[in-house]
C-alpha cells in the first residue's frame, strides 16, 4: 500500500496533536488544519513529491532546488513550457504562431487602438520580441499601424477586420487550452489556485509597470527593499 507511509505519519502528527490539547475538548479539523500549518511552519520542512526529471547526484543542489520558493518557482517554469506547448497546438494552422501573438491580438482586440509601446508593455514583452510580435501581425494582416499624431515618434496599431474573424475562431480552440491547463483540479482547487494566481499577479505586475526589476541588482536587492 503506497500509501501507509503517509497514514503512518498522519497518525503520529494526530497523536502529538491530540497531546498539546485536554483531552476533554473536541477537536476540529480546522484545528488540525492550523497545528499542522504551524508544524511546518516553525521545523520550516516541506514534504515535497520527488521529481522525477531529477537525478540521484548533487544533493546539496537538489535540496536547494526543493527549498520552497525555488520548487514553486521550477513548477512555474514547466507549468509555462505546457501551456506553451497546448497553445502551440490550438494555433496549428492558423495565421497565429506563438502565445505572444495570440495575447497581442487579444488585447487589441479589446480596444480601438493603442500605442506600440503599451501594447508591448501590456503584452509582458521586451521592445526587441515585441516589436516582432507586432510585425509579424502586420504583415499578416491582422492588425494595422500609423503615426501617432500625439507622439510623432510613435506609432499607434488596431486590429483589423481579418484579425477579428481570426480571433472568434481561436478563441473557441483555446477553451480547451484553459481546460488542459487546469488539468485534473477540483473546481474549488480552481477557485484557489485563481486567487493565489491573481494575488501574485497582482504584485508582479506592479513591479513590471513601475520597472522596479530592471537589472540583476535590483533582483538581489528586491528582499531588501520591500
Amino acid at each position: 500500500m503506497k500509501s501507509y507511509p503517509i497514514i503512518h505519519q498522519l497518525l503520529e502528527l494526530v497523536e502529538e496533536f491530540e497531546k498539546e490539547h485536554n483531552q476533554k475538548d473536541r477537536l476540529t479539523l480546522e484545528q488540525f488544519t492550523g497545528f499542522l500549518n504551524n508544524r511546518i511552519t516553525t521545523k520550516n520542512t516541506i514534504v515535497h513529491t520527488p521529481d522525477v526529471r531529477l537525478g540521484q547526484n548533487e544533493i546539496e543542489t537538489q535540496k536547494q532546488a526543493y527549498q520552497l520558493d525555488n520548487n514553486i518557482g521550477r513548477l512555474f517554469v514547466y507549468m509555462s513550457r505546457y501551456a506553451k506547448s497546448y497553445i502551440k497546438k490550438a494555433l496549428d494552422g492558423t495565421a497565429l504562431h506563438t502565445a505572444e501573438d495570440f495575447t497581442c491580438l487579444a488585447i487589441l482586440f479589446t480596444h480601438d487602438d493603442m500605442s506600440k509601446t503599451d501594447l508591448i508593455n501590456f503584452n509582458l514583452q521586451e521592445k526587441t520580441s515585441g516589436t516582432e510580435v507586432i510585425k509579424r501581425l502586420i504583415n499578416n494582416g491582422l492588425v494595422k499601424q500609423w503615426d501617432d499624431q500625439r507622439d510623432k515618434r510613435g506609432k499607434r496599431v488596431a486590429i483589423t477586420p481579418k484579425g477579428k474573424e481570426l480571433l472568434q475562431v481561436v478563441f473557441q480552440d483555446m477553451n480547451h487550452v484553459g481546460k488542459m491547463v487546469t488539468g485534473n483540479l477540483t473546481f474549488e482547487e480552481k477557485l484557489t489556485l485563481k486567487y493565489l494566481l491573481q494575488k501574485l499577479d497582482d504584485f508582479h505586475y506592479q513591479l513590471h509597470q513601475n520597472k522596479s526589476i530592471s537589472t540583476k541588482a535590483d533582483l538581489l536587492s528586491w528582499p531588501r527593499n520591500s
